[in-house]
């Protein structure tokens, strides 16, 4: 019984607090201003794959294969 209350809590928290930005913007008529987070994702991962390729890069200049 306590482990499905801690389910439908989480849940709960998810739905209510965290998605909340998101219906807000879902309802928007702007299509722009919706994507954007989207395109902020993007952006944070291309950073991510190029950083971490030129830390690949560093590695194998160093001799490690």
């Amino acid at each position: 019984m306590i482990a499905n209350n801690i389910f439908k809590v989480i849940g709960d928290f998810f739905t209510n607090v965290l998605f909340a930005p998101f219906n807000s913007i879902r309802f928007m008529d702007n299509w722009w201003l919706q994507s954007t987070v989207s395109w902020i994702f993007i952006l944070i991962t291309f950073i991510a794959f190029f950083y971490w390729l030129g830390e690949l890069r560093k590695y194998k200049r160093a001799g490690n294969e």
